[in-house]
């Protein structure tokens, strides 16, 4: 068995950052953190808490059923969308908010469009492709 597999990511508030490119806030006023996730290949997208996502002031777009790892289902909240960094790669996507959830869940999506995957022997991150990330067209 492979075991947990943590990371350090930094989430940011895609408005804010428009925000800036528009020239009404400035940089230093975009809503951000660095934390570790859980890097959770089963887990669809990014999955956040309600105080990460109140910490980012992401607001609710819709509200979707959805089931969890133990077969519950649940409506979980869909954010505004986040910027996901991790090292030299990004990419943006909504996340899904559970309450309670009690660490931030990086999923497969968010791993495959930055061209990453884990490596079960040193338990970490890597490139699939090396160290330059690699676009795919489906």
């Amino acid at each position: 068995m492979m075991g947990t597999v943590y990371e350090e990511i930094t989430l940011k508030n895609v408005a804010d950052l428009t925000r800036v490119e528009e020239g009404l806030i400035k940089e230093s006023g975009i809503r951000q953190m660095t934390l570790r996730c859980v890097v959770d290949t089963g887990a669809g997208t990014l999955v956040i808490s309600e105080a990460v996502q109140n910490e980012l002031g992401l607001r609710t777009k819709r509200v979707r059923e959805s089931t969890l790892a133990n077969g519950e289902k649940t409506a979980c909240k869909i954010a505004e969308t986040v910027e996901i960094q991790w090292k030299d790669r990004s990419m943006t996507c909504e996340p899904w908010v559970l309450p309670e959830a009690p660490e931030v869940l990086l999923g497969a999506i968010p791993l495959e469009n930055m061209d990453l995957m884990v490596d079960p022997m040193e338990r970490k991150l890597v490139g699939v492709h090396g160290d330059q990330p690699v676009g795919m067209i489906y």
